[in-house]
């Protein structure tokens, strides 16, 4: 196997090690060590990002083959840059992580013996202005984590009417003033389109009563409500965590970093089933077709410590999930 993406990125103008700190490094190489330690062992980064995390398993486990999957073609370019002198023990893939089992059969692997997600907006899209994911900057309202395809954020504010702007400032920003911003921004958009982050930002700053701007940035939860949309990042979810738990060898070990609450609720649902018994309720003895086929390896979600948090502030929201695979599949025994 080897590098399926050739893609070279602008050299930066530093050095890549210097503008992005892998969150949770140390603690993510040790809950993967039991499974990728011995030679052969393939691992699927699911969210490759700028290759961080990639990086650091790769210098640490000699006989790891690791296959790198990412949205975004300049995080690809950028990490294929960074992980060069690996090329014999690397492929990239260029698929949305949902695309998991596809990217692993694409590779003629028929089970993997670890899998990382760190779920949310990558620091390539945040530190770029003009990706317009943050909103301490003015730029244009994109948020597409694939800027080749799919709605960007401003056609979603353009186009969605007041209930569906509502909907989704509720559902993935949990905001508050869901109604109040909905309605403030089809007002405004009467007016002038909507196309560039500043002047979301400022409809929001002015739709916020005083009292509650003391209790955050106004902007926060609609920006992360509009990138979820666009990006479709739960629902890709949704379908990631079944297909990876299904792509692993027994021993296998994956290990999820989620950054927000609706994330997290939903990593912990799919482990939870993943871990639990099959047997019908009633049954006097559990049979052992119906002993859970994979176990927690941390007790709930583990936080990022003091430590870790003043040394990479973007830490400070992570919720660590980890699992094992003890059994097989049905039918699979022998796997």
């Amino acid at each position: 196997m080897g590098i399926t993406i050739r893609e070279r990125a602008p050299t930066p103008p530093m050095d890549i090690r210097d503008i992005h700190t892998p969150v949770f490094l140390e603690r993510c190489i040790e809950l993967l060590a039991p499974a990728v330690s011995h030679e052969g062992a393939v691992l699927v980064d699911a969210t490759l990002g700028m290759g961080g995390h990639a990086e650091a398993l790769l210098q640490r486990f000699g006989g790891l083959h690791l296959i790198g999957l990412d949205r975004d073609r300049d995080a690809l370019a950028i990490a294929g840059r960074r992980l060069e002198r690996f090329a014999d023990r690397l492929t990239l893939v260029h698929t949305v992580y949902d695309g998991i089992a596809a990217a692993i059969a694409g590779t003629g692997t028929d089970g993997v013996d670890g899998i990382l997600f760190d779920l949310g907006v990558s620091s390539l899209q945040l530190d770029e202005a003009d990706r317009g994911f943050a909103y301490s900057h003015d730029a244009p309202l994109d948020m597409r984590m694939d800027q080749t395809t799919g709605m960007t954020a401003a056609e979603v504010v353009a186009g969605y009417g007041e209930g569906d702007l509502r909907r989704i400032f509720e559902r993935y920003g949990e905001e508050k003033l869901a109604g109040r911003y909905a309605r403030a921004i089809i007002a405004a958009r009467a007016l002038t389109p909507i196309e560039r982050s500043g002047q979301l930002v400022q409809i929001l700053i002015d739709a916020t009563p005083a009292a509650a701007r003391r209790t955050g940035h106004p902007a926060k939860r609609v920006f992360q409500a509009l990138r979820i949309e666009v990006n479709a990042e739960l629902s890709v979810l949704e379908r990631a965590i079944p297909a990876a738990l299904s792509s692993l060898k027994v021993g296998g070990r994956i290990v999820v970093l989620a950054y927000q609450s609706l994330e997290d609720r939903l990593v912990k649902r799919a482990f939870a089933r993943a871990s639990a018994s099959t047997a019908p309720a009633g049954l006097p003895v559990e049979l052992p077709e119906h002993a859970p086929r994979f176990r927690p390896l941390v007790k709930g979600a583990e936080l990022a410590s003091d430590q870790e948090r003043a040394r990479n502030p973007r830490a400070t929201p992570v919720r660590l999930r980890a699992i094992e695979r003890v059994r097989p599949e049905p039918g699979k025994e022998t796997a």
